[in-house]
């Protein structure tokens, strides 16, 4: 997966990445979207897009 150019992740994305399934990405970014912690979350619709930079840090500080 090359992410250097993307500025935002999509779930699938997120789901390799924290190796979860979809069910529980999901799950887990809807508590993310209401509180905006640990890291940001938009959403347009019903899709989710996390950005990049936030991910990014709080993946790489715990």
């Amino acid at each position: 997966m090359n992410t250097e150019n993307k500025k935002v992740y999509s779930i699938s994305e997120v789901q390799k990445l924290l190796e979860l399934g979809r069910t529980r990405v999901y799950k887990f970014l809807e508590e993310v979207y209401k509180s905006q912690e640990p890291f940001r979350v938009i959403k347009i619709g019903k899709l989710y897009r996390i950005p990049k930079d936030s991910f990014d840090q709080w993946l790489n500080n715990n």
